[in-house]
């Protein structure tokens, strides 16, 4: 995975409460077990009609830039494919912000290098109002609004901060403490 220490980036605001894994990648679209290629389907029905013409009201198809996505309350609700923080990765987001994630999709996205930032419904509104450029600093666990100065705490499990800050999955994890493993393994058989 690609470390991530602080990450300085447009938004791109969905501004939509209660997305769904379905509607992040359409179940239609999961027929892959390798994580690339999901970003061309990203919101696939959102982002295209149903004659395949590009949806030029949609955000995603309005906004060339940007790897930040700002969700309304409750991104990531519906089932518990992975698929959807593939897609997101894929798509070049490094970062989605929220007042709300659901635990599953929060879970697959921070093992995924993709980090979910909780933030009050307050600061939600205020970065939306603002439309302005975002600092995520993971390290010192804040997100600031760069037009305002405004910014706020986010919480993050030390173990998952430690992984995204070092570019870790959990094997990598697992494998840079493997003298301590085999050494806690002979001390204790």
């Amino acid at each position: 995975m690609e470390k991530f220490t602080k990450l300085i980036s447009p938004i791109v605001p969905l501004p939509l409460q209660n997305v769904d894994t379905d509607q992040i990648i359409p179940a239609r679209f999961l027929k892959s077990t390798s994580r690339e290629g999901f970003g061309k389907n990203l919101f696939r029905d959102w982002r295209f009609t149903k004659e395949g013409k590009k949806n030029n009201d949609f955000a995603l198809n309005k906004i060339t830039e940007g790897e930040i996505l700002v969700a309304g309350k409750n991104f990531g609700c519906g089932s518990s494919r992975e698929h959807a923080a593939w897609a997101l990765t894929d798509y070049g987001f490094k970062v989605v912000v929220s007042s709300f994630f659901a635990d599953i999709f929060k879970g697959n996205a921070l093992n995924n290098g993709l980090l979910p930032v909780r933030v009050s419904e307050e600061f939600l509104q205020s970065i939306f109002n603002s439309n302005s450029q975002l600092e995520v600093d993971l390290e010192n666990q804040t997100i600031k609004i760069l037009a305002t100065g405004q910014q706020e705490k986010f919480e993050i499990s030390a173990y998952k901060k430690h992984c995204l800050v070092n570019g870790l999955d959990d094997i990598d994890f697992l494998l840079s403490n493997k003298k301590e493993i085999e050494k806690f393994e002979l001390n204790n058989v």
